[in-house]
């Protein structure tokens, strides 16, 4: 006699012996007894969730001879239910969508679909993986889903219902199938296993329906598999053991006892039990895995003690593992994990496999490493200034041990701001200003303060800018926060601005104001506007003298005469400046600039 495997024998033939899908089992047959029977439907789900044998079950309730009509309780053993259940019958079709995609293959299904059944009440049509039929095919089997002959039905199933175009779905009634709960297949394999008389504790059988993960078929297939194993090698029942051997995964007890070695921070131990593994015939890629999936059950166990439905674990490896997560902090899991998720990639392009897979495990040691505790940084005593001419170099603070607590602390000593940290030269200055325009943050604003400001002095946390045109004043204004930004990222402090109006390129040097006294606050200079009085400048007188002579010239061959107006000097009120509105070169507006 033919063997019968297991999820060949023990496949529901009822709606009432559909595992995990109660729902949609109690919809179906409550339309077959109220005889609301729909042209199509569209089972979709993973796999093993009972999606072909739910339409086998549809046709056999629809053409059952020993009811009177459509019925949710098949008997399972007239003619009619014997053909479908061994795919003989005429008048209920399967086809496979994976090797039939063509537009050929839908057109027969449309054309044979206008005959009448031969021995059925119903013609049923079950396209199985219908997300492989082509777009051409789906067009063409619009018209009949929508409007298909009497007495036949199509059903449709998938495992990628993302695919199936929306015109389709939406002619079907769609039945989403489920994984099947823990509770439900475990329940259901102590039943084949009492039938079949397989030794297998419960807690291999539990693990075989975590490791199916929802897939009943799967688990059915695994069950299978074991229940060879007893009677060899004097093997009286099967365990927790043989499943993880049969499946090929390293077992949970080796992954515990890695994973605490790590936690203690013993490399030897690390290395001798990533060996024992690896000489047992497991390939490092798969120990990688493994581990991984193993600190995601570290982590569940960390975060969701109770919640072992989880993990496909054992109860025994559950609790040990939350004891053990106590040992681990949250960023310490994801760190490791972040670890073998980039380990990967190397360990499948490498010639030397077990080499980098040794590296790896010992990475993990950082990642389980305690966190240091953060020392408290030396305390910096704010500089004394001394007096100084305006051309030499700030003083730089420097580092001292710290003092003694005061139970009165000065006020003064704490508000008293650091100096500059960017030494200035009076060679220097230039090279500074430049520094302070590259730290502008817009390209116009660069333009514009290269253009039209300098930079005088800089002393005592204050910069001295010259404008050299009084019709700029205003745009300045419009940009000096964005100018004393650039100054703290330029000096790591702000400084205060002061701005002159200049008569002429000139720049000039204000006096050096006198030195802050001892442990007293600096305070910033307020914003003065002043034009000072033009320097001598012999550079200057040249090229005046150059004008004058090229004017005389004009005027002896013209036979005019030069005539020297006085100029005429304004200055403007302190703290405010005339500035033109609407043009540079016109004055004609005043506007009053506070800073």
């Amino acid at each position: 006699m033919t063997y019968e495997p297991l999820h060949h024998k023990y496949r529901p033939q009822t709606f009432a012996q559909l595992v995990g899908q109660e729902a949609i089992a109690q919809t179906l047959s409550n339309a077959l007894n109220r005889n609301k029977i729909a042209p199509a439907y569209l089972f979709t789900g993973p796999r093993g969730t009972g999606k072909t044998s739910s339409a086998r079950i549809l046709a056999k309730s629809l053409n059952c001879i020993q009811a009177q009509g459509p019925t949710a309780t098949p008997c399972g053993k007239c003619d009619i239910c014997a053909s479908i259940t061994k795919g003989s019958s005429l008048d209920v079709m399967e086809l496979d969508a994976a090797s039939h995609t063509g537009v050929d293959n839908i057109r027969e299904i449309i054309e044979r679909s206008q005959f009448a059944p031969v021995q059925c009440r119903y013609k049923v049509y079950v396209i199985d993986e219908c997300h492989m039929l082509s777009t051409a095919a789906f067009n063409s089997l619009l018209k009949t889903l929508e409007e298909p002959p009497d007495r036949v039905i199509f059903v449709l199933a998938t495992t990628d219902p993302q695919r199936v175009l929306p015109t389709i779905i939406s002619r079907c009634q769609r039945f989403d199938f489920r994984r099947i709960p823990l509770e439900s297949m475990v329940q259901h394999l102590k039943q084949i296993a009492i039938q079949e008389a397989i030794a297998i504790t419960d807690e291999a059988i539990t693990l075989v329906a975590q490791i199916s993960q929802g897939g009943l078929r799967d688990a059915e297939s695994l069950l299978d598999q074991l229940s060879l194993l007893v009677g060899s090698d004097d093997l009286t029942e099967v365990g927790a053991e043989q499943v993880w051997d049969l499946v090929g995964s390293v077992p949970e007890r080796d992954l515990f006892q890695l994973l605490a070695a790590i936690s203690k921070q013993n490399p030897p131990d690390i290395l001798d039990l990533a060996k024992s593994i690896l000489d047992r015939g497991r390939e490092p890629l798969t120990l990688l895995h493994n581990l991984t999936s193993f600190y995601r059950d570290l982590l569940i166990a960390k975060t969701a003690p109770k919640r072992q439905d989880l993990v496909a674990l054992t109860a025994s490896t559950w609790k040990q593992l939350i004891d053990l997560s106590q040992h681990f902090s949250l960023d310490q899991i994801l760190a490791a994990q972040t670890h073998l998720q980039e380990s990967e990639t190397q360990l499948k392009n490498t010639t030397q496999p077990r080499l980098w897979l040794e590296v790896t495990l010992l990475g993990l040691l950082s990642a389980h490493q305690p966190p240091v505790q953060a020392t408290p940084a030396p305390v910096v005593n704010p500089p004394t200034p001394a007096p100084a001419p305006s051309i030499s170099p700030a003083p730089k603070p420097a580092l001292s041990p710290a003092p003694k607590p005061n139970p009165q602390p000065s006020p003064v000593q704490d508000t008293q701001p650091p100096q500059p940290v960017t030494p200035v030269n009076p060679d220097n200055l230039d090279q500074l200003w430049q520094r302070v325009i590259e730290n502008l943050e817009l390209p116009g604003t660069k333009v514009l303060i290269s253009k039209h400001c300098v930079l005088l002095n800089l002393q005592n946390n204050t910069a001295q800018i010259g404008i050299n045109k009084k019709g700029a004043q205003k745009l300045v204004k419009g940009v000096q926060p964005q100018l004393q930004e650039a100054f703290k990222k330029t000096f790591h402090y702000p400084l205060s601005l002061n701005f002159e109006l200049l008569d002429g390129t000139e720049k000039k040097t204000p006096p050096n104001p006198p030195p802050p006294a001892q442990n007293q606050p600096i305070e910033p200079t307020p914003v003065n506007w002043r034009s000072p009085a033009p320097a001598p400048n012999l550079e200057q007188e040249r090229e005046k003298q150059k004008v004058k002579q090229a004017a005389e010239q004009f005027a002896n061959f013209f036979r005019g005469e030069l005539i020297d107006l006085p100029e005429k000097v304004s200055l403007p009120e302190p703290n405010t400046l005339e500035a033109d509105s609407s043009d540079l070169e016109s004055g004609d507006e005043e506007d009053e600039l506070e800073f």
